[in-house]
């Protein structure tokens, strides 16, 4: 969606009572086992197949049909934004979601831990170490690595195996490959400058691994870091004056929190599970119009090949679904970001799975909640861009357009 298509429905918008609920379980799409059976078939969801049957289902396309999307584009996409125009770095996102400043001589960058052997690399995420472990690593990079060149270099700790890393200085741009080979069993990859401009930057962040390399050397597991997703600070149009919608976002994971801070959501501080997730979007209930609450777990089991883990995920957020209809939003819509099969243990070109509740639905034609059921119905393939018109015109806030 252009900023010209949002501009458009924007002008078409009659704010109302209307309550709204997003609930994306990330990586959700997935493909069949060898028993025929994708993780939302295998798990025991009577709630989220109720559910279907009073819903309209379709799948979406985050991109463009084959493309497969980062977690930045696939939200992007939800919140209506067009990811080829607004293609967004990781880092600024991970960054917002810790709450770090970022100003305008800063470049911000996502970082793995990650186990290497030589110079090959063994394992991208370091076994996925507790994000106290990881903290502590944080803390020696800090303590021996303080300025490359002119440049002032800053770790700061995120989740699990992930941290953010800040550059400060003159003349940093943030056109610069990823240092990230992406998958195991390949080589360390530096990055290289995709612009003139970012010749420097390319030769601070390359020496940056060098030392990283050399400080972490006596750690077992986590002793390099991949970075990608360098960014400087974007404008974007701000979702709750294009929606005319009080905005928040319910989310665990740093990253998810810095996509809705950036389009102008409002953070709501949360606990760890999706428990807590439930109990506080009830709390906030009141409070706005439109609620975003992000699933984590599902894509990180998908990436790990976890089939069962990932039925697990699906079938605590199920267990919560009453709950959330017991605050009877006027528009519940249940999908992904992108699809995460576990054969792939990775992000797909898959469409992803979606279902909107509502009043005005035309509801009988499926019969539960998964990836077939969702390729017959009723809203068919759509672009993930027009799911926010989709919202807006299934919560009533749509003038007619035209005589």
């Amino acid at each position: 969606m252009s900023f010209d298509k949002q501009q458009f429905v924007h002008e078409l918008i009659t704010p109302n009572s209307s309550k709204i609920v997003l609930l994306v379980m990330d990586g959700i799409g997935d493909l069949p086992n060898e028993e025929g059976l994708t993780p939302l078939m295998k798990a025991n969801t009577p709630n989220l197949d109720k559910v279907a049957q009073m819903s309209d289902l379709g799948q979406t396309i985050p991109v463009l049909q084959g493309i497969t999307p980062g977690s930045g584009p696939g939200h992007l996409s939800l919140f209506g934004y067009d990811p080829i125009r607004y293609q967004i770095g990781r880092g600024i996102l991970e960054a917002l979601g810790e709450d770090i400043d970022v100003g305008e001589l800063d470049v911000v960058a996502r970082g793995n831990f990650a186990t290497i052997q030589g110079d090959i690399v063994v394992d991208r995420r370091a076994g996925r170490p507790a994000t106290e472990e990881s903290a502590k690593v944080v803390e020696i990079l800090n303590a021996n690595i303080k300025e490359i060149e002119d440049v002032k270099v800053q770790f700061y700790p995120g989740k699990e195996h992930r941290f953010v890393l800040k550059l400060t200085g003159e003349g940093l741009s943030d056109k610069i490959e990823d240092a990230d080979p992406q998958k195991e069993g390949k080589p360390i990859k530096f990055t290289s400058a995709l612009s003139p401009e970012a010749e420097k930057t390319a030769r601070i962040v390359n020496k940056l691994l060098e030392r990283i390399k050399e400080v972490l050397k006596d750690q077992p597991k986590l002793n390099f870091a991949l970075v990608r997703g360098f960014s400087k600070y974007p404008q974007l149009p701000q979702f709750p004056e294009v929606y005319k919608l009080k905005a928040g976002a319910i989310a665990v994971y740093p990253m998810y929190k810095g996509l809705a801070k950036l389009v102008g959501m409002t953070i709501i501080p949360t606990g760890q599970t999706i428990e807590d997730e439930i109990e506080t979007l009830k709390t906030e209930w009141n409070d706005y119009d439109f609620f975003f609450v992000h699933i984590k777990k599902t894509d990180s089991y998908g990436e790990d090949g976890k089939f069962d883990d990932k039925v697990h995920v699906i079938e605590n957020v199920d267990k919560i679904i009453p709950e959330i209809l017991a605050l009877n939003p006027d528009v519940l819509v249940v999908t992904g970001d992108h699809s995460t099969p576990c054969a792939m243990k990775g992000h797909s070109f898959h469409p992803v799975p979606i279902m909107f509740c509502a009043k005005y639905t035309r509801k009988g034609l499926s019969k539960a909640f998964n990836e077939f059921e969702c390729a017959r119905g009723t809203i068919g393939t759509i672009h993930a861009t027009d799911v926010m018109n989709l919202i807006m015109a299934y919560s009533g806030k749509f003038e007619k357009f035209g005589a």
